[in-house]
């Protein structure tokens, strides 16, 4: 058997093994919407800086982003398995999770600042390292990494202003 024949591909995954990543998303969309039960109230007694969207964009922006993360870390298994790159996934999923509670539920500012710049590090790693294997999953992450700058200056100009 020569070398090409021994050539081994990762084993094909079939599309419901999705599942588990938009259920992992979903878990952590769910208990940061506990965490976030009175954000409208928080958010609008702020002073906001004046690039602050409107608090109903939120929710629509995030649902799409979960989709994409959820659907960007089975892309990446399937290509990989459990690697540094999942690793990474799941990490960032974490870091996401974390931030909304320090932010509207204990009213931790600058905490949360310093955390969602971290988020924001991990996301731009992750598409770097996504890029490797998967150029579909890096792309998929990259309106989040977009998103998470944007939440990190909004953060930061609360910061500010309060």
């Amino acid at each position: 058997m020569s070398t090409r024949e021994l050539h081994l591909d990762p084993p094909a995954r079939p599309w419901w093994t999705l599942l588990p990543f938009l259920v992992a998303v979903t878990a952590v969309a769910g208990l940061g919407g506990l965490a976030a039960s009175g954000s409208q109230e928080t958010y609008r007694a702020l002073e906001l800086p004046p690039y602050a969207p409107p608090s109903w964009l939120f929710g629509p922006v995030w649902s799409v982003l979960y989709l994409l993360i959820g659907v960007a870390g089975w892309l990446l298994w399937r290509d990989g398995g459990w690697d540094r790159r999942l690793w990474l996934w799941v990490g960032q999923l974490v870091l996401n999770l974390a931030w909304t509670p320090l932010f509207f539920a204990a009213d931790l500012y600058t905490v949360a600042l310093v955390e969602i710049v971290a988020l924001a590090l991990a996301v731009a790693v992750l598409v770097t390292w996504a890029w490797r294997g998967s150029r579909t999953a890096s792309w998929l992450l990259v309106p989040y990494l977009a998103w998470v700058l944007f939440a990190t200056a909004l953060n930061a100009g609360i910061v500010v202003l309060n």
